[in-house]
């Protein structure tokens, strides 16, 4: 049963692995923080998350966490197989947001808030590529991407749908959104593809499962 719903971990170079997929879902932490704090928009799934700390007033990266982990309900049915990156990546960019969030200076001025989209965009698809790039599963969302696609869905179309909905159940719960979702949202694709094949394992095999 556990075979089932878990990836095989690989045998070789396990302490880089995992170095890589600690520091990865950190700077993508860092990076969903930054968004957050510049307040021009978040990315769609955290528009959501926004949306419901707002209702419930719990904090956002408990939020991010409690979702992630709920998600995972979700690759059951999908029939979608975890890593340790999956159930890190559940736990660790929410409690990089609860640690970071309210530390970072914020302004009314436009150009470091534009500063906080640049560099978050980049920390995301850097982290996404080094923590992916390690071999060891994928996130909790992209694993749901990945499940409607394998039924049929196409991958763009999947993420399109799932992101849509989830930011419009965001706007619905007061979630904070602008010119940030647009950056993230058209942005993070590009910047993960380039990452990515840099920053995979010299001479790894293993199968590199992303949504993005």
């Amino acid at each position: 049963m556990l075979a089932r719903l878990f990836l095989q971990l690989p045998p070789d170079r396990r302490v880089e692995r995992f170095a890589r997929v600690l520091a990865g879902l950190a700077l993508f932490g860092l990076g969903i923080s930054m968004f957050i704090a510049s307040d021009l928009g978040a990315a769609p799934w955290d528009v959501f998350h926004l949306g419901v700390s707002e209702v419930t007033g719990i904090p956002v990266g408990v939020i991010i966490q409690i979702v992630g982990f709920l998600l995972l309900l979700a690759w059951v049915p999908l029939r979608q197989r975890m890593g340790w990156a999956t159930l890190l990546n559940a736990f660790e960019i929410g409690l990089v947001v609860l640690l970071v969030l309210d530390h970072l200076p914020t302004t009314e001025r436009l150009i470091p808030r534009l500063g906080y989209l640049a560099v978050g965009l980049l920390c995301v698809g850097f982290g996404t590529g080094l923590y992916i790039g390690a071999g060891l599963g994928s996130g909790p969302r992209d694993g749901i991407m990945l499940g409607l696609s394998q039924r049929g869905i196409s991958v763009r179309l999947a993420r399109t749908t799932v992101e849509a909905l989830v930011l419009l159940a965001g706007i619905a719960l007061g979630g904070t959104v602008g010119v940030g979702t647009a950056v993230f949202a058209f942005g993070i694709g590009p910047a993960v593809q380039f990452f990515l094949p840099r920053l995979r394992m010299k001479g790894d095999v293993t199968v590199l499962a992303t949504a993005h």
